[in-house]
């Protein structure tokens, strides 16, 4: 029996995140782990259920598993957010205007910049010194 599912992927910094959505009991899992023991960190649960709380779903309607991998903690939350907001859209388009409209299917665009020649980071200078 196949089931049917529907997938988005999201990305934030470095980090990329395939979401697959399907009907279910409530199972999420990150990396083959639930999402409350891969992001323990205060708050970064609440920024990847934001979709459910946005649509009024209730969590428990449906099943999600997640590979995310490069990145930080918090590229990896954004990803996941993203990715899992436009799995909703893919599940049903009703869901877009919403999450549209709450900011969750706009990519961030900001990533690291690059170090320039004679600078110590991308932007410090080293220290002047008269003599």
């Amino acid at each position: 029996m196949s089931v049917r599912y529907y997938e988005g992927v999201g990305r934030r910094k470095e980090a990329t995140a395939r979401v697959r959505l399907m009907q279910g009991s409530g199972l999420f899992l990150v990396n083959g782990k639930p999402v409350e023991a891969y992001f323990p960190r205060l708050g970064d649960l609440d920024d990847v259920l934001q979709p459910f709380t946005v649509l009024g779903e209730p969590r428990e309607k449906y099943d999600v598993t997640v590979i995310v991998k490069g990145g930080g903690v918090t590229g990896q939350v954004g990803a996941v957010l993203l990715g899992l907001a436009r799995a909703f859209v893919k599940f049903d388009e009703a869901f877009g205007p919403p999450l549209k409209k709450k900011g969750l299917l706009s990519r961030d665009p900001r990533v690291k910049e690059r170090k320039k020649p004679g600078l110590k980071r991308a932007r410090k200078a080293p220290t002047y010194t008269k003599r």
